[in-house]
């Protein structure tokens, strides 16, 4: 009976050894941390909604971060966002450019100087970032929860 009990422990031993490998493997193909916020080439996958922008999206802690730059690999804009809520990062040569609009507020009084009609860089369930170059040769970029405002809010922006 110890022959017996000592095949079924190697057998039972052998299944979990090769589950734990098929976990660990499937595991490390769709966990791959993207790394390189706030570079102009970083090792994350670009997501961009629009020829003209590279967009990489970077997860850490539940927080998205998403990152604009241009075709010459210029950062411009990035903001991290996590629950409905948005803030601006103080990267890019635009990030001072970037406007969250309230879903209740009604701000789209900068929309004067733009000098043509916003562009979707981004999107997905939660978040649209919209692109509207500027006539001083700056870029707005404007970040939309479209959990709270699928329509696109009143920031100006649309699809």
């Amino acid at each position: 009976m110890s022959r017996t009990q000592g095949s079924l422990i190697r057998k039972a031993a052998f299944a979990g050894l090769t589950a734990l490998c098929v976990t660990s493997t499937a595991f490390a193909q769709t966990a791959t941390p993207a790394t390189g916020l706030g570079q102009a080439w970083p090792n994350a996958a670009d997501v961009s909604a629009n020829p003209n922008y590279h967009v990489y999206v970077f997860v850490l802690n539940g927080i998205k971060y998403i990152q604009i730059n241009d075709l010459n690999g210029t950062v411009h804009a990035a903001v991290g966002t996590a629950n409905g809520t948005s803030v601006v990062l103080p990267v890019g040569v635009d990030s001072q450019n970037v406007a969250i609009p309230q879903s209740s507020s009604s701000g789209s009084s900068s929309s004067s100087s733009s000098s043509s009609a916003a562009q979707t860089v981004y999107s997905d369930s939660a978040t649209t970032v919209t692109a509207t170059p500027q006539s001083n040769g700056t870029t707005k970029f404007t970040v939309l929860d479209t959990t709270t405002c699928p329509s696109g809010c009143s920031g100006g922006g649309g699809s």
